[in-house]
């Protein structure tokens, strides 16, 4: 019996490493982000937590006053102020589905309101342009892209804005904000 608290001590140190290591991550999507920017009156919100082992992200997207239809959201490969290759899809439409790879583990976007999933290397798509030289499955890749300041969410929505009306560069969220 004397074994069992041990046991559990150890766990408790084994794990708790595991639990505080989680990273969180957040953007905010406005018009005035995206490249070139747009005078819209819609906003979003971008929330995520990367798991301690690097193996999955659970993400929470919020958006709403879209001037346009939403046909898509995703995560691209680039810095602030450059249009960059999409990487991951975090929500599609029957009228812009994500590419045959990625469908069933893509949710689909509501025209206002919140989507969630989990992100895994089976979520990421090759980079449009070759020379980004992220491959399908390098979800190690693109969080070394978030974590390096070069990684952004954004909404699609048409006919106004095609390449995107709401846009934020993804960073490390303030564990300390009082808002939360």
């Amino acid at each position: 019996m004397k074994a069992l608290p041990v046991i559990l001590a150890v766990a408790a140190t084994v794990t708790l490493p595991a639990i505080v290591r989680a990273e969180r991550i957040e953007a905010k999507l406005i018009g005035y982000q995206e490249v070139p920017s747009v005078s819209t009156p819609a906003t979003g919100e971008f929330r995520a937590r990367i798991s301690a082992d690097e193996q999955t992200i659970n993400y929470e997207l919020t958006f709403s006053g879209l001037v346009g239809t939403v046909q898509q959201s995703h995560i691209h490969f680039g810095q602030r102020g450059v249009n960059g290759s999409v990487v991951i899809w975090l929500c599609q439409t029957a009228t812009t589905p994500a590419p045959a790879a990625v469908a069933a583990l893509t949710p689909f976007c509501p025209q206002s309101g919140t989507v969630t999933g989990t992100i895994t290397a089976a979520n990421v798509v090759t980079a449009s342009t070759a020379s980004q030289q992220i491959t399908a499955g390098e979800l190690d890749e693109v969080i070394a892209a978030i974590r390096a300041g070069v990684a952004y969410a954004n909404v699609h929505a048409t006919p106004l804005n095609p390449g995107g009306e709401i846009r934020g560069q993804i960073r490390a969220a303030d564990e300390h904000r009082r808002d939360r």
